[in-house]
């Protein structure tokens, strides 16, 4: 073994740059400002565009009252949030106001439906109570493309942001499959019932099989957050109940993963 002297090991580490630790920059992190419009100006000529609006943020202290007045003619969600909040999202001057874009044109349900009727096809929709999670929300549309499915319908309030990662996510699904967003999702149910359509909610409150339910008719399926599941109002106002089988010691699924076992299983039918 060849003999390494200290004085050799010391003239290679003076060799060496010295270590410097990386430097850390600690922030939180920032909306991708390609999905946001900031200040009072561009906020207006946002709303007035037309342009979809996810949520729109204003300082509390402030309240533009253009903008007030504006959203509420476009019938845009209005969120007064403090300051610190704002400035979370964006350092640069956003004069109290911010627009989150929605990345896609939000359908109407019923005209969905309708045309869904008049091209002889059995509906198929999917219904996200309070699913929040962007990329749930992305693999679930991706799977509700691959499918057939006829319409996503989600809330105005307690949905997730429709912005790039969730069109990452989707694989662009988000670009064909129709998204409604509607004010009510129990006045939806109502109007999804009078329509002809059986309204089914997948719950682990029934002992209930979907392999056991009848999915080949005209149909809305229920899907809620994997935190607080379907809201009571919605599971009494279904038509029925069903609940994926499982043996396992886990007790539930992703719920992405919920809504591909069970679309696909109303679609299995319907071959």
């Amino acid at each position: 073994m060849p003999h390494i002297s200290a004085n050799t090991v010391s003239e290679e580490n003076e060799s060496r740059p010295p270590f410097k630790r990386p430097f850390r920059h600690f922030t939180t992190p920032q909306t991708d400002n390609k999905e946001i419009v900031f200040g009072i100006q561009s906020v207006l000529e946002t709303l007035r565009s037309g342009k979809e609006i996810d949520r729109l943020l204003v300082q509390r202290e402030l309240g533009n009252a253009e903008i007030l007045d504006l959203a509420k003619e476009k019938g845009v969600q209005v969120q007064k949030v403090p300051l610190e909040k704002l400035n979370r999202i964006t350092r640069k001057n956003h004069q109290g106001a911010i627009a989150f874009v929605s990345a896609i044109h939000y359908a109407k349900l019923e005209n969905v439906i309708a045309t869904t009727f008049e091209k002889g096809q059995v509906p198929l929709v999917l219904i996200l109570d309070r699913i929040t999670d962007v990329r749930n929300f992305g693999a679930i549309a991706r799977t509700a493309e691959c499918a057939g499915v006829h319409a996503i319908v989600i809330p105005a309030r307690g949905a997730a942001q429709i912005n790039a990662d969730a069109m990452k996510t989707s694989s662009g699904a988000l670009n064909f499959i129709p998204v409604c967003k509607e004010e009510n999702l129990i006045q939806t149910v109502d109007f999804l019932q009078n329509s002809g359509l059986k309204v089914v909610s997948c719950t682990e409150k029934t002992k209930t099989s979907i392999y056991t339910c009848d999915l080949t008719v005209p149909l809305a399926i229920i899907l809620g957050s994997e935190e607080d599941g379907i809201s009571d109002e919605l599971i009494r106002k279904s038509d029925e109940l069903a609940a994926i089988p499982q043996s396992g010691q886990v007790g539930s699924l992703n719920v992405s993963v919920a809504t591909g076992v069970v679309i696909f299983e109303a679609t299995r039918q319907r071959v």
